[in-house]
């Protein structure tokens, strides 16, 4: 990938797009900030890749069922087959994220990196570790040797 890398990111909720009614509490909305929001603050970090978004969905993870994981398989498989897009991230809640990303793993053509990125805090939340795994997901996508690797989870649980 001679040029910045092209990466479909697929938006799906869950806490790293959760937002609360402020920076110290608890309570928060799993998908409440758009895909976009997201994207724009992960662009601020200067990371060499051109992020296209695209909702799957904007619930918590643990509401995550056929039709959501039917329309992410969709559009994964479309990412895939599409020479413009060189790889696949999906941000996703951390309940499910280990069947979504078995599932996925057992049913896509993984030749190009497909990695599921999600968060432990809310994004507006103080310590949020989002956009911290969030650049680290676009940093492994971004690296040739991540493809054939299968479907990857990038994501800290480390904190304080």
């Amino acid at each position: 990938m001679s040029n910045p890398p092209r990466i479909l990111v697929l938006g799906t909720g869950g806490t790293i797009a959760g937002a609360g009614s402020g920076a110290t509490g608890a309570a928060y909305r799993p998908g409440g900030l758009a895909l976009e929001t997201l994207i724009a603050h992960l662009g601020a970090l200067g990371l060499a890749a051109q992020l296209v978004p695209q909702d799957v969905a904007r619930i918590g993870s643990q509401d995550i069922g056929w039709a959501e994981w039917q329309a992410l398989h969709a559009a994964c498989v479309g990412a895939l087959a599409d020479p413009a897009v060189d790889a696949v991230i999906i941000t996703h809640g951390t309940d499910t994220a280990e069947e979504t990303g078995f599932l996925l793993d057992l049913t896509l053509p993984t030749t190009k990196p497909v990695i599921l990125v999600g968060a432990m805090r809310p994004a507006d939340a103080v310590g949020a570790d989002g956009m911290r795994n969030f650049a680290n997901a676009v940093k492994v996508a971004s690296d040739p040797a991540a493809s054939a690797r299968g479907v990857m989870l990038v994501l800290s649980l480390i904190h304080i």
